[in-house]
């Protein structure tokens, strides 16, 4: 079976994990997975950006369809980017592939909606 995903990666200051995830949600994400990090970004870069970059971080990790991945990058850039006090970056990647993920569409039809099977003469 083919799957059409990309994972979406948000770095955000700590504290800023929930306030990505509902923002995702919102643009069609079904959840994610928030991992404790420690930046290691220097004086420099805080001056080519004009911001303080606190070290203390928590990446979301989303799987999610290809489709609805430009919906949920342009709400995170609206919701957590560089400019609001999450100081968030994403960034997506394609998925070669995927298992145990369950999709809808992938459900097997329960014994009312399977189709009958034809009686064999005997």
């Amino acid at each position: 079976m083919k799957y059409d995903n990309e994972v979406i990666f948000c770095i955000v200051n700590e504290g800023y994990s929930q306030t990505v995830m509902d923002a995702a949600r919102r643009a069609g994400a079904r959840g994610g997975t928030v991992v404790r990090s420690h930046g290691t970004a220097n004086a420099e870069a805080e001056k080519m950006f004009g911001i303080t970059i606190s070290p203390q971080k928590e990446i979301v990790i989303m799987l999610v369809e290809s489709s609805a991945r430009d919906a949920i990058l342009h709400a995170l850039y609206a919701s957590i980017g560089l400019d609001s006090p999450g100081q968030g970056i994403a960034f997506s990647m394609p998925v070669d592939g995927v298992v145990g993920v369950w999709k809808p569409s992938d459900a097997k039809p329960t014994d009312s909606e399977a189709p009958e099977t034809p009686e064999t003469p005997e």
